[in-house]
């Protein structure tokens, strides 16, 4: 009977990617292909608040692989789940009539996205690989059937969902109220505490998305971003080598309202390089630079 009931949760959670070729779809399948309910709370960085939570095996969520470039939804298809990001980074992005992309965010792990669909039943986003990634997928109908069993669980996912919704917010409030150097700034130390969050370095990373995309992102064009890091790189907040970016000063970063004019940028390089030259030293006494006197 067990055997059945779960056989049943697969049957009935089984994705289909539109436009995956088999051997796309095999490569999906493949790695970590379920978590329990447990799992699923310790990667959205909820606690299990309920013993019932962590002693429920039966529950079982399936994990779905994407290749980097590949679409999770598109704007306007069917909304049938949510999805959890268990590895991996993507984006979300809506497309006008003209085809021009407006990224909206940057998930990884622990965020949940797709809750744009539940208003209409739709997708009003569309959410693209920006490398490999493993997804956790929860669908709506099992999260509200679980949420009748599980309060806790159902107040957990609404935690979750407000705390994306914050996150948001506090981007529409940077972006009206900060200058353009001042939203690269604070989008590094996002990226950054973000790393932390999961485990990895706040201080070395590598900028999975492109320069463009960050500028969709901070409403700023590509020359402005790339202009903005560089400065950065000169005065010595960070270093930059392609899409690796090296946190020196997250403090300075966190308070940084404009850049100073490129003459007092130039003074303080000139002034950081001489202050790491070496003193010269004078040569020591008996080398072929010391002077020796003349034999009488």
């Amino acid at each position: 009977m067990l055997t059945t009931q779960l056989c049943a949760i697969r049957t009935e959670s089984t994705p289909t990617v539109p436009g995956a070729t088999p051997i796309e779809t095999g490569w999906q399948r493949q790695g970590k292909l379920w978590s329990n309910l447990k799992e699923l709370c310790d990667v959205l960085r909820i606690p299990p608040t309920s013993a019932s939570l962590i002693a429920d095996e039966e529950l079982l969520f399936q994990h779905v692989q994407f290749k980097t470039g590949q679409r999770i939804h598109t704007i306007g298809q069917s909304f049938d789940a949510l999805y959890i990001v268990h590895s991996g980074f993507l984006k979300t992005v809506l497309i006008d009539e003209y085809g021009n992309e407006q990224v909206l965010s940057f998930p990884m792990k622990g965020d949940l996205f797709g809750v744009d669909g539940i208003h209409t039943r739709r997708y009003a986003s569309e959410a693209v690989a920006l490398s490999n990634c493993d997804l956790i997928l929860l669908p709506f109908k099992k999260l509200t059937a679980l949420g009748r069993i599980h309060l806790e669980f159902e107040h957990a996912i609404y935690s979750v969902m407000s705390r994306e919704l914050v996150r948001e917010q506090a981007m529409i409030s940077m972006l009206g109220a900060l200058s353009a150097e001042a939203r690269v700034a604070r989008f590094l130390v996002s990226l950054s505490d973000r790393f932390a969050e999961m485990g990895y370095s706040s201080k070395l990373f590598n900028l999975r998305m492109t320069r463009h995309e960050i500028g969709s992102y901070l409403g700023l064009t590509l020359e402005t971003v790339s202009r903005t890091l560089s400065a950065f790189n000169e005065i010595g907040l960070i270093t930059v080598d392609q899409r690796s970016i090296g946190i020196k000063d997250a403090d300075a970063l966190k308070t940084l309202r404009r850049l100073p004019p490129s003459s007092a940028r130039a003074k303080q390089v000139a002034s950081r390089k001489a202050r790491q030259q070496p003193p010269d030293v004078p040569p020591s006494r008996g080398t072929c630079s010391e002077t020796i006197p003349a034999q009488m």
